[in-house]
C-alpha cells in the first residue's frame, strides 16, 4: 500500500443525492459538538454543485436550528475575482443556499473582496490573508478549521490550486492571487496548501465518473504538484465523500460504503 493511504477515508454513496445525506448530518454534528463545548467553530467552505447541494441540505435540517450559530465562523478556500453579484461567486452561492437562512453576526461571515470594492487583485488577495490572521491558530497565521470542504476538479485541482501550477507550491504565504487560471473565469484569489492541511479535518465532497481519474491518483499517492488533490490533509482526518460514479478507482481497502 503506498505511503499515505492509510491516513484517508473514503466513505461511499450510491447517489449525489445520498451523497448529500451522508455528508449533512456529520457537518452538523461536528458544528454542534464544537459549539456545545464552548469553542468557536471554523469552517472553511468550497463552491460547485456539490457544495452548494450539502449547504442547501444543511439550512434545512431540523438540527441547524438548534446551532447557537453566533460561535460558528464561515470561510472560503478560493473564490472568483468578479462582481459580488456574479452567480459564479462561491459566496453568494453560500449565502443563497445556506447562510442567509441562519441567526450568524454578520462579521462572522468572511467573504473575499470582488471587483466592487475598488481593489486589484493582489490587494484582494493580501486582504484575505490579513482577515484570516485576526483568528491564528496553533498552526499558523490562519484559523485552524474544524472542516475545511473541497471539491475537486476532473484534473485533481482542489480550491484555486490547479495542476503544475507554481501556485500550489507556495508555502510562505496563506492567501494568493490566480491570473490565467484554466478554469473560468481567469482571475481568482485562493488559500495555499499549508492553511488547507493545518485544518483538523479536510472533507473532500465530489460526485461523477468525470471524477473518477482524479479521485484513483489522489489516493494513490500521486505528487501534489500535478494532483493537488493528492496533498489535501487534514490533521487529523482526511475523508473523502463520493458517490458510487466516482469510485470506480478506489482501492477496495479504503472503501466505507453507505446506501
Amino acid at each position: 500500500m503506498p505511503e499515505g493511504w492509510a491516513e484517508k477515508r473514503v466513505i461511499i454513496s450510491s447517489d449525489p443525492a445520498a451523497l448529500v445525506d451522508s455528508v449533512v448530518p456529520r457537518f452538523l454534528s461536528r458544528v454542534a459538538k464544537r459549539v456545545d463545548e464552548g469553542k468557536l467553530a471554523h469552517i472553511s467552505l468550497t463552491g460547485g454543485v456539490m457544495g452548494a447541494a450539502v449547504l442547501a441540505a444543511a439550512g434545512r435540517n431540523p438540527r441547524a436550528a438548534r446551532i447557537d450559530w453566533s460561535r460558528v465562523h464561515f470561510w472560503w478556500s478560493d473564490e472568483r475575482f468578479v462582481p459580488r453579484a456574479d452567480a459564479k461567486r462561491n459566496d453568494r452561492q453560500a449565502r443563497e443556499a445556506f447562510l442567509d437562512g441562519l441567526d450568524i453576526p454578520a462579521e462572522n461571515i468572511h467573504a473575499m473582496l470582488s471587483t466592487d470594492d475598488g481593489v486589484d487583485l493582489d490587494a484582494a488577495a493580501t486582504a484575505y490573508a490579513e482577515e484570516l490572521a485576526r483568528f491564528p491558530g496553533a498552526e499558523g497565521a490562519w484559523p485552524s478549521f474544524d472542516v475545511c470542504f473541497l471539491g475537486v476538479g476532473p484534473d485533481g485541482h482542489i480550491a484555486s490550486l490547479f495542476p503544475d501550477r507554481a501556485e500550489i507550491q507556495i508555502t510562505d504565504r496563506s492567501v494568493v492571487a490566480v491570473r490565467d487560471s484554466p478554469k473560468p473565469p481567469p482571475e481568482r484569489i485562493t488559500m495555499t496548501r499549508p492553511v488547507i492541511n493545518s485544518s483538523k479535518r479536510v472533507w473532500l465532497v465530489l460526485s461523477g465518473t468525470d471524477k473518477a481519474a482524479a479521485l484513483g491518483l489522489a489516493l494513490a499517492g500521486a505528487s501534489y504538484a500535478s494532483v493537488p488533490a493528492a496533498g489535501a490533509k487534514g490533521r487529523k482526518r482526511t475523508t473523502f465523500f463520493v458517490d458510487q460514479a466516482a469510485a470506480s478507482q478506489v482501492p477496495p481497502e479504503l472503501i466505507d460504503r453507505e446506501y
